[in-house]
């Protein structure tokens, strides 16, 4: 059996997931970061987008996380998460439409447009696609 860590992650609505993991692989403002056992402790910020891990009994699961942070303590990490989704609570429909509208946007920026918030938009509904893309891929092993 694999050494193993610890993980929770919570939004602000709930607790997504908690339980043991081999390895959790997340996008943090740093660039990616992948945590295991013995993991130095860290604190950092998470960009919009795909939480991977693979769980101790070697399943592989992905998540979607909005932004937040990650804590890694010497054996717990924890994802705090501004928004959280698991596979069967995104839309990808929805996703790409929130994607198109923030494109739109903000090829016809006007006077009143709030650039940061359409681009923040785009970031999440991009961030949210490629999460389902990630899915499918670990679906299709």
């Amino acid at each position: 059996m694999a050494t193993t860590i610890h993980c929770d992650i919570v939004s602000a609505e709930e607790e997504i997931f908690s339980g043991s993991v081999e390895l959790l692989v997340a996008a943090s403002i740093q660039g990616d970061v992948g945590i295991g056992h013995g993991h130095a402790p860290l604190l950092t910020s998470l960009k919009p987008g795909p939480i991977r891990m693979k769980k101790a009994d070697g399943e592989e699961e992905v998540y979607y996380v909005s932004g937040g942070f990650l804590e890694v303590q010497p054996h717990i990490v924890t994802v705090l998460a501004d928004t959280a989704l698991r596979e069967g609570d995104m839309d990808e429909s929805a996703a790409q439409a929130a994607m198109n509208e923030a494109v739109k946007s903000l090829s016809h920026s006007s006077e009143g447009l709030d650039y940061t918030k359409a681009a923040t938009q785009l970031a999440e509904a991009a961030a949210q696609l490629r999460t389902l893309q990630a899915i499918r891929k670990q679906l299709n092993r």
